[in-house]
């Protein structure tokens, strides 16, 4: 009797966010097996605005051209194709600008382009209230998967893509390796856009303005297709962030108006055990006070003052987190392996931290794709040194991005004012920082990784 077919490689990914959603969109088109699990209800993210690099676009095209067709029907075009910079503090005048290529560094509010990909995934490998509370790599079985529902599942590989505040990552490497407060947070909004105009003026409404300073700066840029203006602005903290036993993330800055600065915890994030102090690390989103902005930019000038006019009384308000004191030893242990702000969570000064989980969703699906074509053939497969390979390619350039994004803020915000006054130098710093992003060679990572791969494999 012919003995029975061996079931599929099957990929198990944990997050549902960008880079989890990517990465099953990259599988899906590769025919390769997965299950994505998600803790919360379904897909959802919060409406802020986005931009995607130029490397992201080449990702997302490498993955399955529809998921770049479907960003760029979700996107708001540019107004123009620059970053443009502006001293918001002493002369109101432009300081620096950087050609983004034609339609370069595109974006859109977050929620619109997650529900485009949303739409491409086939919902039968979506699994959605599904908490992991423990992974298990047994040596004579597949990973074993258990949620908070009491419920279990088995892959041959997990990827863990859950976020800044990985759980998978806490599984594999314990709560030491865990996001830390960089010492800025930000405030964001969306405008309707005849509020911006009359606030800033049509010309500083249509495209994309930074705004440097001393200790803060601010981005604003459309989105919703040229209906609203996100805002965003960024202020230095030099004390250290501390959540309080009552659920609330109090912040080290203090308050105009004389109480602290505090950030009300959603009702998830409470109560989670934290090896800071016992309450959630994870308190680190909330409702602000735009006093604390106006203080911040209480010296700037009227058009920068302008932007703050933007926000409401109580707007949204985020710590800013990075692995920079934390970072794990490898993105890969055994068969589990992290990718995005779970491998790597950097500031978001850069534009790059949802574009490097898509550059980790095309090395995943690339190298996936070779052990799912290897276990179809009856090969060996070496799961484990495929993910060696992944870590190995993709550790150094993301290690990177971390030190370079908290390098940017302190461009933007003179903490050198040798460097950050110095138009000609910032200019130089700044171009250099973002073409080592966007220009990097991605169909040679894939060639890298599968030349790796094979010789594996002899």
């Amino acid at each position: 009797m012919a003995s029975s077919p061996s079931p599929p490689f099957h990929v198990a990914i944990v997050g549902c966010g960008i880079t989890g959603l990517v990465l099953a969109i990259g599988l899906q088109a590769r025919g390769v097996s997965f299950t994505l699990y998600e803790r919360a209800s379904g897909i959802s993210e919060f409406g802020a605005g986005i931009g995607l690099s130029p490397n992201a676009e080449v990702a997302m095209e490498l993955l399955d051209p529809a998921l770049h067709a479907a960003f760029k029907e979700a996107i708001t075009p540019n107004g123009l194709d620059y970053f443009q910079w502006i001293d918001g503090f002493a002369t109101n005048e432009q300081i620096f600008q950087l050609y983004l290529g034609k339609d370069g560094f595109q974006g859109g509010r977050r929620s619109e382009i997650l529900a485009a990909w949303a739409k491409l995934l086939n919902q039968e490998h979506a699994q959605f209230n599904k908490e992991l509370v423990a992974v298990t790599d047994n040596a004579n079985g597949p990973v074993l998967l258990k949620f908070a529902d009491g419920t279990n599942a088995t892959a041959d590989v997990v990827i863990g893509a859950d976020g800044v505040w990985s759980r998978t990552r806490s599984l594999l490497y314990g709560d030491a390796y865990r996001a830390s407060y960089s010492h800025h947070y930000c405030f964001r909004t969306v405008v309707p856009m005849d509020l911006s105009i009359e606030a800033l003026g049509k010309d500083r409404s249509f495209t994309r303005f930074m705004y440097n300073g001393p200790g803060a700066h601010a981005i604003t840029y459309p989105v919703a297709k040229g209906t609203m203006l996100n805002v965003l602005v960024v202020i230095g903290d030099s004390k250290p962030w501390h959540p309080d036993i009552t659920g609330h993330a109090v912040a080290g800055v203090e308050s105009s108006a004389g109480d602290n600065m505090a950030t009300t915890a959603t009702l998830e994030q409470r109560n989670v055990p934290s090896h800071d102090n016992g309450v959630a690390n994870r308190q680190t989103t909330g409702r602000g006070n735009r006093k604390d902005a106006e203080a911040a930019f209480v010296s700037w000038l009227p058009a920068a003052k302008a932007i703050i006019g933007l926000f409401p009384e109580r707007p949204d308000r985020w710590a800013i987190f990075d692995m920079l004191e934390n970072p794990v030893p490898s993105y890969s242990k055994g068969r589990v392996a992290l990718a995005g702000d779970a491998a790597h969570a950097s500031g978001p000064h850069l534009g790059a931290g949802a574009a490097f989980g898509i550059e980790d969703a095309l090395a995943l699906a690339t190298i996936l794709e070779a052990v799912d074509t290897n276990h179809a053939a009856g090969k060996d497969v070496h799961v484990t040194a495929a993910l060696d390979i992944y870590n190995k390619v993709r550790y150094d350039r993301t290690q990177w991005l971390i030190k370079a994004s908290r390098e940017a803020v302190d461009l933007f915000q003179w903490k050198d004012p040798e460097r950050g006054q110095n138009w000609p130098g910032f200019g130089d710093a700044i171009t250099a920082l973002f073409h080592k992003i966007w220009k990097y060679d991605l169909e040679g990572m894939k060639k890298e990784m599968l030349g790796l791969y094979e010789a594996s494999t002899v």
